[in-house]
């Protein structure tokens, strides 16, 4: 498998270098490139998932659908395709932004994730088949309940997932 390569990005989201994924998060992460995508199913539920136990960011920790890095010169419909392909066995359509400027940083037991990370909404096609180094668990909720869970659940969400969430329901995107 090819090493897999960050974009690392300045305040106005232009290219400076690339970096090995492996070296890129820890107590100093430089600004880099991401995506985060909220995929649903025919029926409009949401298909949310818990990062493994052994990933390097975050892990054991409740999130959407899928979050990466684009690659250089990926475009991010092609990244998430391959994360979600990846990750879960899925295929996906119907993706449209939701946050296009979304930026964030985070901290968890000394490492950091800061990133300039756009927002998706998109479909899903197929049953989740979960890659175990990736996703440890799944479940797929309507937004009320998934909403409700983080409520009540609080700190097992990401912290960038309960933000999205937020500014995701104030744009509006999710009526209808």
């Amino acid at each position: 498998m090819p090493e897999e390569l960050i974009v690392l990005v300045d305040d106005d989201n232009q290219q400076i270098g690339v970096m090995p994924k492996p070296l890129v998060h820890h107590g100093e992460t430089p600004l880099h490139r991401a995506f985060s995508a909220y995929l649903f199913d025919a029926e409009g539920r949401l298909l949310v998932t818990r990062r493994a136990l052994d990933k390097q960011t975050f892990p054991g920790m409740w999130t959407n659908t899928v979050c990466g890095h684009p690659g250089p010169g990926e475009a991010d419909a092609d990244a998430i395709a391959r994360r979600a392909s990846d990750e879960l066995g899925l295929r996906v359509s119907d993706l449209r932004p939701a946050l296009p400027d979304y930026r964030y940083r985070a901290e968890l037991l000394g490492i950091v994730e800061n990133e300039i990370c756009p927002v998706y909404l998109g479909v899903f096609h197929g049953e989740p088949v979960p890659a175990a180094g990736e996703v440890g668990e799944w479940e797929v909720l309507d937004w009320a309940a998934f909403r409700a869970r983080q409520d009540t659940e609080g700190d097992a969400w990401s912290p960038w997932c309960r933000e999205q969430a937020r500014l995701i329901e104030a744009t509006g995107l999710l009526a209808g």
